[in-house]
């Protein structure tokens, strides 16, 4: 063949493979349900996902593709993942998809690893997060019914979707993406208001937005009760449950509900969910594998929740009822820890996946490696009291009678509540509320020595002494809102009034405090608060006054790879809050439990400058006598309960206390 030929060749073979390309381009991908034969179809072949729930937003993004690539290595063909509408809306109008916070980027990640996604966009998503995902500037209309057709509520929802959807629809698998299935709201069945215009109304928006090829789902507990108030006709109803039950008998109430179309679990328990005080929850492997493949036998599609837990940071945990507020830790035994290590039960539920899916070759990403950074030396800053000027930027509030959290425009966090004492309590008198109406903790303090704690449900009354015109001092902390259930509406602070002896309270000052604000930015340092080694905070009835200690560490710059995951320690602490350079980590309560030590992400931590350590001490710090620290540890410390609170154990795979 000429050279001339040859040309000519490769120029009708170029034209071809175009022509090719253009018409593989031109054909749509396409995700439907099969009536007929009771499965899902992708591309016009019968599917089945093998799914596992991720939340990116209790996740640092730098470690999003290490954790999803651990789960395309343990087989799964899916992850499912909520969008909680409070982390990416914290005030009307202003909206965050940057940095952790970037759910299209994650969403990129899931597909590029590739691993379909079943989203889970709310507007209510539950999941242990504070106020279920819902905004708490919701709250600002007082008597608004959430999850229903209130129209403040609905105007909301609609606003927010808006921004919403349209950022999702390009990531649907029909656009190229890797959404396969859209649910419209959480767990309906579930709730008090039972109000189907709501659910049509949200399927005509997600319709509106997403259009009418996406498959849109609901989620409910696997009884025909839960099914009735949330299932709707256009959405297709899965259930929830988890292992060790009767599986054939749990699928029926789906089929009560939908008698042809895909068997789907949406939530199969790994683990549980666990609360302060009580004991760490853990679910067997065995009960777990055996459900798992009783499920993948007879064809059914499974999402495993959690199949990793991750971190409540900051403020961001959730609580259930009678009132009891999840721990930072999110580990929720799944089978990825909380820092992403993988455990027995991950192999074990990958050894079942492999019997029903071919999975990847290769063994999965390693666990991250941690270092121990040893003890650190916290010595006193200020207390709060001394600090109030630099911590409330706006200064006091005077009123009648106490404002909540959202009516001074703040939503989570610490807040001062400060009056006078009216009348002679030189003997011990009754500080009470009688509605109890402290949400959710306040630390008492007399002309700032401290003289108990109020709390929620469980200390409505202490005894304070005090002499008329003394300084009454009330921090009170949001330990974080309810997410499931009735009671979501969920007020914080001082809801109601107090009363001294028989005799109610009046004309308080309101300290709004920004201590996050104030610590990134380094305020108490600039304060010239600085308090000597030897100095104490006011103590008295086994309490300190709520204070700052500070401490610094250096990252040995000899030693490569680092830094590296750790885990922080807190040797006679009892209960607070810890930032280290600026970024809240969360709450810590060793004296109450079960989580003891903190999650801390490399990322947060530096090789260049010295880590900044910032505890808020609550109640007592070790620090008198002796030397007071904090260590890094290898070993997370998630299930030495100290304090038991047996009357609000819950059961496993139930969410509230009924």
């Amino acid at each position: 063949m000429s050279r001339m030929g040859s040309g000519r060749s490769l120029v009708l073979l170029s034209i071809v493979l175009s022509i090719c390309e253009v018409t593989v381009a031109a054909v749509p991908q396409s995700f439907s349900i099969d009536y007929k034969h009771d499965c899902f179809r992708k591309d016009g072949e019968a599917f089945r996902y093998i799914s596992g729930s991720i939340h990116y937003n209790r996740i640092p993004r730098v470690y999003w593709k290490d954790r999803l690539l651990k789960m395309y290595m343990a087989g799964l063909n899916a992850i499912q993942t909520y969008i909680p509408w409070n982390f990416h809306e914290q005030t009307p109008g202003h909206y965050d998809f940057s940095g952790d916070r970037d759910v299209a980027h994650f969403l990129q990640l899931a597909q590029d690893v590739g691993l379909l996604v079943v989203l889970r966009p709310g507007p209510y998503i539950c999941g242990e997060w504070d106020m279920g995902g819902l905004p708490a500037w919701l709250l600002k209309k007082r008597n608004i019914v959430l999850r229903s057709s209130d129209p403040d509520y609905i105007a909301a929802v609609d606003k927010w979707m808006g921004k919403l959807l349209p950022i999702i629809k390009p990531f649907l698998y029909q656009n190229g993406g890797p959404i396969i299935t859209v649910q419209v709201e959480n767990e309906y069945g579930s709730y008090f208001a039972c109000d189907y215009d709501y659910l049509r109304h949200l399927t005509s928006v997600f319709r509106h937005h997403l259009g009418d090829e996406v498959v849109l789902f609901t989620t409910d507990g696997a009884g025909v009760s839960y099914l009735k108030c949330g299932s709707l006709q256009g959405l297709y109803a899965t259930v929830d449950f988890g292992p060790g039950g009767n599986v054939t008998a749990a699928f029926s109430a789906q089929r009560h509900a939908e008698p042809h179309g895909p068997l789907v679990n949406s939530e199969f328990y790994t683990g549980w969910l666990d609360h302060w005080g009580e004991k760490h929850s853990t679910v067997s492997t065995t009960y777990i594998v055996k459900s798992l493949n009783e499920m993948l036998s007879m064809g059914a599609n499974v999402n495993m929740y959690m199949f990793i837990g991750g971190t409540n940071f900051g403020y961001w945990n959730g609580a259930n009822t009678k009132y009891a507020p999840q721990p930072t830790s999110y580990d929720y035994d799944a089978p990825l820890t909380e820092a992403g290590d993988l455990t027995d039960k991950y192999f074990a539920i990958r050894d079942v996946i492999k019997m029903h899916r071919k999975i990847p070759d290769g063994p999965p990403p390693p666990s991250t490696p941690k270092y121990a950074y040893g003890s650190v030396k916290m010595s006193l800053l200020t207390t709060v009291s001394k600090a109030l000027k630099t911590l409330s930027f706006a200064g006091p509030v005077k009123t009648k009678y106490p404002l909540t959290f959202i009516e001074l425009n703040q939503l989570f966090g610490f807040v001062l509540y400060r009056t006078t004492v009216p009348m002679d309590c030189s003997k011990p008198t009754p500080l009470s509320s009688p509605l109890n109406g402290v949400n959710d903790r306040a630390y008492v303090s007399v002309n700032g020595v401290p003289n108990g704690i109020l709390e929620r449900n469980k200390v409505l009354t202490i005894n304070i002494t005090g002499t008329p015109g003394d300084q009454l001092d009330l921090l009170v902390e949001n330990m974080g809102r309810i997410n499931y259930g009735k009671e979501i509406n969920d007020f914080k602070g001082l809801v109601t009034n107090l009363t001294l002896g028989s005799q109610e309270l009046y004309n308080w000052e309101v300290f709004s405090l920004s201590i996050d604000e104030a610590i990134s930015e380094g305020l108490l340092w600039q304060g010239g608060y600085g308090e000597t080694a030897s100095s104490t905070p006011p103590r008295s009835n086994g309490l300190a006054s709520p204070a700052f200690y500070t401490g610094r560490f250096i990252i040995p710059d000899g030693i490569p790879d680092l830094p590296q995951d750790t885990y922080i320690h807190f040797p006679g602490w009892k209960k607070g809050q810890v930032w280290i350079n600026g970024f809240n980590l969360g709450r810590y309560w060793p004296d109450r439990g079960p989580q003891v030590t903190l999650f801390v992400p490399a990322n947060i931590l530096s090789t260049s400058l010295p880590n900044n350590v910032t505890v808020l001490e609550l109640e007592s710090d070790p620090c008198t006598p002796g030397l007071c620290t904090v260590e890094f540890t290898t070993v997370p410390v998630l299930n030495a309960t100290v304090k038991s609170h047996p009357h609000y154990a819950r059961q496993l795979f139930r969410k509230d206390l009924l």
